[in-house]
């Protein structure tokens, strides 16, 4: 039987970044993908923006994880090269009737060490964008955007680096805890005689997106009492098209029950995307659905209101792994460790959605950290 310190299942963003940093601790470590590259889910439909940490509730993982991800995801686009601005965000309050909302958004920013806010006067964020409308506006200077795509494969480099390996089409079929580790079984995808091996490890840990609570189930002895219920809202974007991108920084508007607004956002060209929009989906699905452009007129153009007829075009679809479901507020992060489940050296992180990204090397650090000292 092969053995390894650590065992982890996704090779998405969180995945990368949690491997990578059990690597830099000098543990042998394994990273299972079912698919047939890196990064091939949640993390590759996403805003790819680096959020500040300015709406999720005080002391949640969401504000200490998003706040401190941000510094460490810059230092780390910075040391490596990765294609990243700091482009900054206004963030909109589009009538009087929303200023209200607006201030306690500033406030809970406060209260998650979110300090560089800048409040606007509609004139002062006209100024900044002059195709803004808003009643008043507040300036996140440290939101930024950032090439994933490039993020992952800086990560799955320095995981290389430090001797670990990402292990692509191998599909995680259950793991058996033991005295001393844990059984994993593995199915190779390519095979199609369905091969299995077993391998065995310290630790393992479920960094399986959309798959988490799949994941879980599969779990020998885990008590069905910590695995959450697994829900799928879908988020569709849409690229502006035949007309000119006005703005330079993200726009924000209020924030709504699911999700940030269909806002919009800035690639590293430039060019300007739209959403995500929320749809509650039974079932993956990742095309984007056109018939949607009517509500995302309407929307933007609460914000934007000269936005030209016939320049939105269906760009893409991703899908946010969520642990609620519609109509209940927005669950934080869950990260349960052994000291919760009872399983010693298992590591589930479930509802890894926005701003899982800005998190990422936050949340690495937060597992190492946790399994060390467990």
């Amino acid at each position: 039987m092969d053995t390894v310190d650590c065992i982890v299942i996704g090779a998405g963003v969180i995945g990368l970044a949690v491997a990578r940093e059990l690597a830099r601790r000098g543990n042998e470590t394994l990273v299972l993908e079912r698919g047939n590259h890196i990064g091939s889910g949640t993390s590759s439909r996403n805003s790819g923006v680096i959020h500040a940490g300015i709406y999720y509730p005080t002391g949640s993982l969401k504000a200490r994880l998003c706040v401190r991800g941000k510094e460490l995801l810059y230092e780390h686009c910075r040391a490596n090269d990765i294609p990243h601005r700091q482009v900054g965000k206004l963030l909109v309050a589009t009538t009087p009737s929303q200023l209200g909302k607006l201030e306690a958004i500033a406030r809970q920013a406060k209260l998650n060490n979110v300090t560089d806010l800048i409040p606007l006067s509609s004139a002062e964020a006209h100024k900044l964008e002059p195709e803004a409308r808003c009643a008043a506006a507040y300036l996140s200077p440290s939101t930024g955007i950032v090439d994933v795509h490039e993020l992952m494969m800086s990560l799955h480099a320095n995981l290389e680096h430090h001797g670990g390996a990402v292990l692509t089409n191998a599909h995680f079929v259950k793991a058996t805890p033991h005295d001393d580790g844990l059984d994993v079984v593995v199915r190779d995808t390519e095979e199609t005689t369905a091969a299995e091996s077993v391998v065995r490890c310290k630790t393992l840990v479920n960094c399986a997106g959309l798959d988490s609570v799949a994941v879980a189930h599969q779990i020998k002895t885990l008590s069905a009492a910590h695995i959450p219920k697994a829900f799928l809202a879908k988020g569709t974007y849409f690229k502006l098209a035949g007309t000119r991108n006005p703005f330079s920084r993200l726009v924000y508007p209020m924030p709504n029950e699911a999700g940030l607004g269909i806002h919009v956002t800035l690639d590293l060209n430039g060019a300007a995307k739209f959403g995500p929009d929320v749809e509650w989906v039974d079932e993956l699905n990742f095309l984007p659905d056109e018939s949607r452009a009517h509500s995302f007129y309407r929307a933007i153009r609460e914000y934007w209101p000269n936005l030209p007829d016939g320049t939105l075009v269906p760009d893409y679809a991703g899908i946010r792994p969520k642990i609620v479901g519609p109509g209940e507020p927005a669950a934080d992060f869950l990260l349960q460790f052994p000291a919760t489940h009872g399983v010693a050296g298992l590591v589930n992180l479930h509802g890894i959605e926005s701003p899982g990204v800005t998190s990422s090397l936050a949340i690495a650090n937060l597992v190492a950290d946790e399994m060390h000292n467990g």
